[in-house]
């Protein structure tokens, strides 16, 4: 049965690609794609680095153009989705207006993790996640003179070097006990940290926020739990997202940590899929343990996969998993998932700034994390997408290179 109709539900990353990559398949039907930010469908890794840094202006943000829509008769909806009428195969937006669809794909994405302490409303606190958010950021980070980043991750790292870069004072907090330690390896986090202290940025780990001071509505400084206070004039927090479920809840679709969906990427209702930050799926680089990953690549490759399937091409997701982050002069890059990792191997310099690891899972190679290292990363993509019989033992083999090894165990 051929489809005539697609409902999208998020504008974002995977939300557009599906829309995309239908027609681009071929799909004659009509899309229409609901977001609930005015503008154009945009990118939103820039917005914590090269755009706060005035490297990539607000029109070059967007996907497309206008006329790309206009073109490709994609319906771009600016409202937000109220109720999915799983019985009658519509959505009825907050404008209450109602959508038939043959097939919904839900990207309704994630949203901050809210501080939740006292102070956390105080004029000058901010998340980043959208356009208005750096809008509202950029010009801050200009004049700032004491700057505390509350979240060690990706986001909150990749602020810190921009401030730092900017001449402030920058101090980050995080209840872990090195950077992004829920994402990398020991051995990165301490290229990391150590790059982040000679930019001039102070750490504070295993500790955590207490309240928000403020004076006349505006942030002054940082309370610690341990009672130390921190002046600041600007504070940023990321400290985790939570997938927008709420309208697939409502709905009565499955939820596990995000929308529940099998290996094709379709929820408990046959009529509706998730992709994206907010889809758990069963994982086959996580030894098929259901997943929700937060990536571009991630969010690209799912609205790929339900493409095909409603181009009549279905096949189980298995895509490998790839994620990067640009902190200074620093670009990690890192593929697979390193969940469980009991062993690492490293190559090349800390100290140039030029470093790998390879993490294993008893003696299986289960993630590859490069640091200014394109070819690893590559080389490991390539490991990573077929049964990888790299050991431990190999790696640290004298003269052992990566790149070489992989071209020369091809099938």
């Amino acid at each position: 049965m051929t489809l005539s109709s697609v409902v999208i539900v998020g504008a974002g990353q995977a939300g557009f690609q599906v829309a995309a990559s239908l027609r681009q398949g071929g799909f004659t039907g009509k899309i229409r794609l609901i977001g609930d930010e005015q503008g154009l469908p945009y990118q939103r890794p820039p917005l914590s680095k090269a755009y706060m840094l005035g490297k990539i202006k607000a029109d070059n943000l967007a996907f497309r153009p206008a006329s790309f829509f206009d073109q490709q008769e994609i319906e771009l909806i600016q409202d937000k989705a109220a109720i999915i009428d799983r019985q009658n195969q519509r959505i009825v937006l907050e404008s209450e207006k109602a959508l038939q669809y043959e097939h919904l794909v839900l990207a309704t994405g994630a949203h901050n993790r809210p501080l939740s302490i006292p102070g956390e409303h105080l004029e000058g606190v901010f998340g980043i996640k959208t356009l208005s958010d750096a809008n509202a950021l950029a010009p801050r980070v200009k004049e700032a003179k004491n700057v505390v980043v509350i979240g060690c991750g990706f986001i909150g790292l990749e602020f810190a070097a921009v401030a730092a870069a900017q001449g402030a004072n920058v101090q980050v907090i995080d209840r872990g006990d090195r950077p992004m330690a829920r994402a990398i390896s020991p051995e990165m986090s301490a290229l990391f940290l150590k790059s982040h202290e000679s930019w001039g940025v102070k750490f504070h780990f295993n500790q955590a926020v207490d309240q928000i001071i403020g004076e006349n509505g505006k942030v002054v400084g940082v309370e610690k739990v341990n009672g130390e206070t921190i002046s600041a004039d600007l504070v940023v927090y990321g400290i985790g997202v939570i997938p927008n479920i709420a309208l697939a809840m409502e709905a009565g679709l499955e939820i596990e940590n995000g929308i529940k969906v099998d290996a094709h990427l379709l929820t408990n209702d046959p009529h509706i899929s998730a992709i994206g930050d907010v889809a758990c799926f069963p994982c086959v680089h996580n030894r098929g343990i259901h997943t929700r990953i937060e990536s571009v690549p991630n969010a690209m490759e799912q609205a790929r996969a339900v493409s095909a399937r409603l181009l009549g091409n279905a096949a189980p997701f298995a895509a490998t998993p790839w994620f990067w982050t640009d902190q200074g002069d620093l670009k990690l890059q890192i593929v697979g998932l390193s969940t469980g990792f009991d062993t690492t191997v490293t190559l090349g310099s800390m100290e140039s700034k030029q470093f790998s690891v390879l993490c294993f899972r008893k003696d299986h190679l289960v993630a590859v994390e490069s640091c200014n290292r394109p070819g690893d990363h590559l080389a490991g993509k390539k490991l990573l997408s077929r049964p990888a019989v790299l050991t431990p033992r190999e790696a640290r083999e004298p003269g052992f290179d990566l790149k070489a090894w992989e071209l020369a165990h091809r099938t």
